[in-house]
C-alpha cells in the first residue's frame, strides 16, 4: 500500500461516549488514524452510513476494507493484532 500511517479511518462525534472511548484506545496504543468529526462535517455521516449500513457510530474502517460499528475495545484490539498494526 502506498498510504502512510495505518490506513485506519474513524467516523465519530465528541458527544458520543463510544467514540471517545475508541479514540482514546487508538491514541493510547499509538495507532495512527484519520478522525472524521461528524459534527464538523455532517456530510461525512452519509459516508459512514454507506460504509456500515447503519447510523450508529463510531464506524472504524480498517486498511483491509473491513469495518466495525460501535466496537468494543476487545474488538478493536483483536483487529489491530490481526492486521499486525499493534
Amino acid at each position: 500500500m502506498s498510504e502512510t500511517g495505518s490506513g485506519i479511518t474513524m467516523f465519530g462525534a465528541e458527544w458520543c461516549r463510544d467514540c471517545r472511548r475508541t479514540k482514546a484506545q487508538l491514541d493510547e496504543l499509538g495507532v495512527e488514524y484519520t478522525y472524521v468529526d461528524l459534527e464538523a462535517d455532517p456530510a461525512a455521516a452519509e459516508v459512514a452510513r454507506e460504509i456500515s449500513g447503519r447510523t450508529n457510530i463510531p464506524v472504524v474502517v480498517y486498511p483491509d476494507a473491513t469495518h466495525h460499528v460501535e466496537p468494543s475495545n476487545a474488538d478493536v484490539d483483536a483487529k489491530l493484532r490481526e492486521l499486525s498494526i499493534i
